[in-house]
């Protein structure tokens, strides 16, 4: 469990932060704008949930956010480190999780005309907003993976996520029929 007794630290004055694994690197470290995207992400869904009643969409939004954290824990964990814990790593069945969440959703949704402008009820263009930073938080991750191993799941997740945002958004505008089209060329 994490035991947070101080919030600041001074480390990080100098331009450097730690990683898990107590190694310091510059705070522009791609693994750093990496989890710090995730965290961006996580912090989107908060607002987005702000706009919701206790219910299953706020419950589902929980969890992802708590996976969230999982998925920047992974990412402040370099494979090839000794670190004095076992890391914490995102596994397959989160990301089967939303896949199947994904599915379930989807199933429900107004079939698709055109593609859609972020927009609809509040809690939809919040999500929608979230979607996009976690689909940064995927390219991020994507390059850092082709410089340094990580666990695929982590990146997987990313995509999921952002996937499962996009029907989410769709849901709870009305399953698809409060979307906001794109009208391709309307205003030439």
């Amino acid at each position: 469990m994490v035991n947070i007794t101080r919030i600041y630290t001074r480390g990080g004055d100098t331009g450097k932060t730690s990683l898990s694994t107590g190694q310091r690197v510059a705070k522009f470290n791609p693994r750093i704008a990496a989890y710090g995207t995730v965290e961006e992400a996580n912090a989107a869904l908060g607002l987005a949930r702000l706009h919701l009643d206790a219910g299953e969409v706020d419950r589902l939004l929980e969890r992802v956010q708590n996976d969230l954290f999982d998925v920047g824990a992974d990412l402040c964990t370099p494979e090839q480190s000794n670190p004095k814990h076992t890391p914490l790593r995102v596994t397959p069945g989160q990301v089967e999780w939303l896949e199947q969440e994904i599915d379930r959703l989807n199933e429900n949704l107004a079939p698709l005309k055109s593609f859609i402008l972020p927009g609809g009820t509040a809690v939809a263009a919040n999500l929608h907003m979230a979607r996009t930073i976690a689909r940064r938080a995927e390219r991020e991750a994507s390059e850092l993976a082709s410089e340094e191993e990580l666990n695929a799941e982590a990146v997987r997740y990313l995509n999921r996520v952002s996937d499962l945002l996009y029907v989410l958004s769709r849901h709870v505008n009305d399953n698809g029929a409060g979307d906001v089209l794109w009208k391709p060329g309307a205003n030439r």
